[in-house]
C-alpha cells in the first residue's frame, strides 16, 4: 500500500467560510466515513484546541473525531491514545509550539502510530507548529527578517514524515525568508518550504506538492548555491548565492524529489474570472 498524503498548512486556515484546506483533509481521510484523530499537544489552549477542530470537522460531515491532548511523554506512550491513531484514517496536528510537540511525542507510541498510519495510507495534516514538525529537520524557533544571519534560527529533529525538506509556516506574514535562507545555506541538501497563512501544500505518495488555499508556498532550492555560512561569526549577515526560488500560488505543483515545478495547471481561475492555458 502507498504512503498517505501529508498536508502542511501555514496556519490561520479558514475554518468558517469555504474551508478549502480542511475540506481537502476530510476528503482524503474518507469524507463522512473518516475517522479523525486530532492531536493538540503543541497548543497552549489545552483540550479546547482539539474540541475546536472536532466541531469544525463535524460540520464538514465527519462523525468520528477524537481529540488527543497528550502533554507528557507518559500520555504519549499511553496505548489508548496510540490505538486511536492506529484506527484513524486521518491525523490532524494543531498549531502551537512545535518543539513542545516534537519533544512530547517523538520516540513514543503515539509518534510511532502516526508514522505507521502514514505508511499505511492515512492522511496526516499539520497546521502551523504541526506543519513544521512534519519534516525530519525542524525549525524550533528563530528570528524574523528577510536577511539571512548566523544563529538566527534553532533547529531540532521533527517527526520525519517529509524527508529532505524543511518547513516554515506563517511565512510571508511573519517575514521568515531570512531564517529559511540561513537554514538552506547551512543545509543545502534540504529543500526549503515556506507556507503562507491559509495556504497548504498537499504532498502525495509520489512526493508531488500541490498548493491550495489563498496565498502561496515559497520553495527554496540551494543545491547549486554558494555560501560563506561556515566562516561567518555569530549574528552577522551571511552570503548565499544562486538559490533557486519558486513562489507558487494555488493550483501549482512541485516535484519535491526532482526539484522541478511541474506544468502550469490547464485551467487556473484568475481574480477576473479568466482562465490560464497550460504552458
Amino acid at each position: 500500500m502507498a504512503e498517505g498524503h501529508v498536508i502542511i498548512i501555514g496556519g490561520a486556515e479558514d475554518k468558517v467560510r469555504e474551508r478549502v484546506i480542511l475540506s481537502r483533509f476530510v476528503a482524503l481521510a474518507g469524507g463522512s466515513d473518516a475517522r479523525v484523530a486530532v492531536i493538540s499537544s503543541a497548543s497552549s489552549l489545552g483540550p479546547l484546541a482539539g474540541e475546536l477542530y472536532k466541531r469544525v470537522f463535524g460540520e464538514l460531515g465527519v462523525e468520528q473525531v477524537t481529540p488527543i491532548h497528550a502533554v507528557t511523554r507518559a500520555q504519549a506512550n499511553d496505548e489508548t491514545n496510540a490505538r486511536v491513531v492506529r484506527e484513524s484514517t486521518g491525523v490532524f496536528m494543531t498549531g502551537g509550539n512545535q518543539l513542545r510537540l516534537s519533544s512530547t511525542i517523538g520516540g513514543t507510541n503515539l509518534g510511532a502510530a502516526i508514522a505507521e498510519r502514514h505508511r499505511a495510507g492515512s492522511v496526516v495534516a499539520g497546521t502551523s507548529a504541526g506543519a513544521s514538525a512534519m519534516s525530519s529537520h525542524m525549525v524550533a524557533f528563530g528570528a524574523s527578517g528577510s536577511t539571512p544571519k548566523q544563529r538566527m534560527v534553532q533547529m531540532a529533529a521533527g517527526l520525519g514524515l517529509l524527508p529532505n525538506v524543511i518547513v516554515d509556516q506563517h511565512f510571508q506574514q511573519r517575514n521568515r525568508l531570512g531564517r529559511l535562507l540561513a537554514i538552506i545555506a547551512q543545509n543545502p541538501s534540504l529543500l526549503g518550504l515556506g507556507v503562507d497563512e491559509d495556504t497548504a501544500g498537499v504532498v502525495g505518495p509520489d512526493m508531488v506538492l500541490e498548493v491550495i488555499g489563498r496565498r502561496s508556498v515559497t520553495v527554496l532550492d540551494g543545491a547549486g548555491s554558494d555560501t560563506d555560512a561556515w566562516e561567518v561569526r555569530a549574528h552577522k549577515p551571511l552570503m548565499i548565492s544562486n538559490v533557486v526560488l519558486h513562489s507558487l500560488p494555488a493550483g501549482y505543483r512541485f516535484d519535491l524529489r526532482r526539484r522541478v515545478r511541474l506544468a502550469t495547471p490547464v485551467l487556473r481561475a484568475l481574480d477576473g474570472g479568466e482562465s490560464l492555458a497550460s504552458g
